[in-house]
C-alpha cells in the first residue's frame, strides 16, 4: 500500500523539528511541497534531512487555489508514490492547522492511499513562547483565527491572529477598545525574528510572516 505523510516542520527553526519528524523524513522515498515561486520555508527547516531524496513542488496558485488544484496534486502524489514505499508532504507549522494538507488529505481518502499525521509546533505555539504571553490559563477561553471581527472579543479571554499583514491599525484600535494587551511578533524562531509592543512599529510593519496575539487585561 502506498502511504503518504503529512509532516508539520513547525515555525522555521530545525532545531523545534519533532524527532519523528526527521526520522519520517529520512526513510521517505519522495518529498513533496507547496511551490512557492521554487522556493518553501518547510523545505528550509529539512534541508539537513532530505539528502538527494526527490522533491516534487506542487503549484497552488495563491489567493487563487481551486479544488481542482488540490485534486491535481492529490493526482501527482499518488503517482510519485511506488506500492509499498511513503512519501512526505512538508507544511510549515502543524499540517492541521490552516494547512494545505488538509484538501490534499481529503483528496487522497478517496484513494488507497494511507495517510499518517506527524505534528509539528504551530507559530503561534512558538510565537506564545518567545513574547512570553500566555496562550490560556484556567477558565480562559482562547480564539485562533486569520479573519479578525472586533465582536470575536466579547467572548474570548485571549486571541491569536495569523496573517496580519492587512488591517493592522483596525485591529489594535479593537484591542484597545475591548481592554486587551497586544504583542506582535514577526518572523518568529528565525534569525530576523522580532517581538514587537510599540503600536506605530506594529502598523508599519509589513512582514508576511507575522502574527498577533492578544490578552483581556487582567482588570476587565
Amino acid at each position: 500500500m502506498k502511504k503518504l505523510y503529512g509532516v508539520g516542520t513547525g515555525p522555521g527553526d530545525k532545531e523545534l523539528l519533532t524527532l519523528k519528524a526527521v526520522k519520517v523524513i529520512e526513510g521517505a522515498k519522495v518529498i513533496f511541497a507547496p511551490n512557492n515561486k521554487g522556493k518553501n520555508m518547510a523545505l528550509d527547516t529539512v534541508k539537513d534531512y532530505i539528502h538527494n531524496k526527490k522533491v516534487v513542488l506542487l503549484d497552488f496558485p495563491m489567493g487563487e487555489v481551486k479544488m481542482d488544484d488540490y485534486t491535481k496534486a492529490a493526482k501527482i502524489i499518488y503517482k510519485e508514490i511506488s506500492d509499498e514505499e511513503y512519501g512526505v508532504f512538508l507544511t510549515i507549522g502543524d499540517p492541521m492547522i490552516y494547512s494545505t494538507f488538509i484538501y490534499i488529505m481529503e483528496e487522497l481518502e478517496k484513494t488507497d492511499v494511507e495517510v499518517e499525521i506527524v505534528s509539528g509546533i504551530p507559530s503561534f505555539i512558538a510565537g506564545a513562547a518567545k513574547s512570553k504571553t500566555p496562550i490560556t490559563i484556567k477558565k480562559d477561553r482562547f480564539l485562533l483565527c486569520d479573519e479578525f471581527q472586533e465582536e470575536m472579543l466579547d467572548n474570548v479571554d485571549s486571541i491569536c491572529i495569523l496573517k496580519t499583514l492587512k488591517d493592522k491599525e483596525d485591529i489594535l484600535d479593537s484591542f484597545e477598545k475591548k481592554n486587551f494587551i497586544y504583542k506582535y511578533i514577526k518572523r518568529c524562531t528565525l534569525e530576523d525574528e522580532k517581538v514587537l509592543m510599540d503600536r506605530k512599529a506594529i502598523v508599519e510593519d509589513k512582514d508576511y510572516i507575522s502574527l498577533i496575539i492578544g490578552r483581556r487585561k487582567k482588570d476587565d
